[in-house]
């Protein structure tokens, strides 16, 4: 049974996608075997993308010491990617 790796990144410039073209190079070496990889940009990704892999890459660079604010939306608890349950109105 093949697992999934869910690759997630922001690519805010050449050599950003520069590492990510490298990382899916690694990722996919013909030597690696029962693991498919799928990269989806950060302010794509979906709480069915999250769910549905088994193990996770996150990507991006670093702004003043922080991951970029794409990737931050993501892990954000009031993202649709993270909280996809229906909120109840107050």
């Amino acid at each position: 049974m093949s697992k999934t790796l869910l690759v997630v990144h922001h690519t805010s410039s050449p050599a950003m996608r520069e590492v990510l073209e490298a990382v899916l190079r690694g990722a996919n070496d013909p030597e690696i075997t029962g693991v498919d990889v799928r990269h989806v940009p950060a302010l794509s990704a979906t709480a069915s993308d999250v769910l549905a892999a088994d193990g996770y890459l996150f990507g991006s660079s670093a702004n003043f010491g922080y991951m970029s604010g794409a990737l931050t939306h993501l892990s954000h608890p009031n993202s649709p990617a993270i909280n996809h349950s229906p909120r109840s109105a107050a």
